[in-house]
């Protein structure tokens, strides 16, 4: 508990102190991995034992025994935006794991009208005087793509007493056009487990606040986000009942944007529950930071898990359902089973 009021001083610290820090900046990062812990609302922080742990918990990815492969694919809004994940954890020696997670998030095919403009004589138009604009010239349209990339480099460790400990070294890349921008940013997590069946959960996101630098020379600043989790075990009709929660605390005065908020402190809850009948079939449902419910189920097979979770916006938006279909394959055999040494 003193690790995580050390760190929640820290963040109020910085958000104080870093004026230009940019809302919604990093929201990109906000959106989730994996059809198990996506089913789930999110709430995944303590219940991670996967490859995509390095995205919710680093400390998290220390509870795998074995190497493991995980793959995502979503797409929103009538297949306009793809959102891709791809992630790999290898346990090393007898307490540490590394990990590489990489996440894509894209638009593709944009047409790009700047130079297509003609007036009624059919001259091009400038792209600043379009008061002279009357038609597109279709022989001038041009494409370009949006993209935004995340790559996270995990380091997790296995420390006595049931604590495990990780970090993340997340390297950003954003493109739209002939624009660009970098950033690199830290995470921290911890995972503890008090009680048998309960664990508790803390990584700390962007902990030293991430510049992203555009190719423009403008700078955009991701504040720090405090996602803390908790999840229980008991068994019940034959399988295991999995309650779990997550809040995101964020400095950025968000306010009425979030779901709660004191002064510039924001609160975002996530909500789930996932019933695994004897490892074979699991069930999930859950409630998001967005306020959408949602539902998941997954199939465990000896060396794959398929997991699905579905989102739906609104009617009055007309956005669309929201389908993620994720795969984790685990090299389940004794010779690359984690060293006991």
């Amino acid at each position: 508990m003193k690790l995580i009021l050390i760190v929640i001083v820290a963040l109020m610290g910085q958000s104080v102190s870093a004026q230009n820090i940019a809302k919604y900046a990093g929201e990109f990062l906000s959106i989730g991995v994996g059809g198990r812990a996506l089913g789930l609302g999110g709430a995944y922080s303590a219940l991670a034992n996967d490859a995509s742990a390095g995205y919710w918990n680093p400390a998290a990815l220390g509870r795998i025994a074995y190497p493991e492969v995980m793959l995502m694919h979503d797409e929103r809004f009538g297949g306009l935006l793809n959102y891709d994940f791809g992630a790999v954890a290898i346990p090393y020696g007898s307490d540490a794991t590394l990990g590489v997670s990489v996440m894509r998030l894209g638009v593709d095919g944009i047409p790009d009208t700047r130079d297509a403009g003609v007036d009624a004589n059919g001259n091009p138009v400038p792209p600043d005087q379009y008061e002279s604009f009357v038609r597109l010239n279709n022989d001038k349209i041009s494409y370009f793509n949006s993209a935004d990339w995340a790559v996270y480099l995990t380091y997790a460790h296995n420390s006595a007493n049931g604590l495990m400990y990780g970090f993340n070294l997340k390297v950003l890349r954003r493109t739209i056009a002939e624009f660009s921008a970098t950033g690199i940013g830290f995470d921290v997590g911890v995972l503890y487990s008090p009680a048998k069946n309960w664990y508790v959960a803390a990584n700390a996101q962007d902990v030293t606040t991430t510049l992203v630098a555009w190719s423009t020379g403008k700078n955009e600043l991701i504040s720090p986000t405090l996602k803390l989790g908790t999840a229980y075990f008991f068994e019940l009709f034959g399988g295991r009942f999995a309650p779990t929660m997550d809040v995101d605390v964020r400095f950025e005065n968000r306010q009425f944007a979030s779901i709660a908020h004191l002064g510039p402190v924001s609160f975002d809850p996530h909500l789930g529950l996932e019933f695994d009948f004897k490892n074979t079939v699991a069930l999930r449902v859950g409630y998001n930071d967005v306020k959408q419910m949602t539902l998941g189920a997954g199939i465990h097979l000896r060396k794959l898990d398929i997991d699905y979770s579905f989102a739906r916006f609104s009617k009055e938006n007309n956005l669309g359902d929201t389908h993620r279909i994720s795969l984790r394959l685990i090299l389940q055999e004794e010779r690359f089973t984690r060293s006991k040494e």
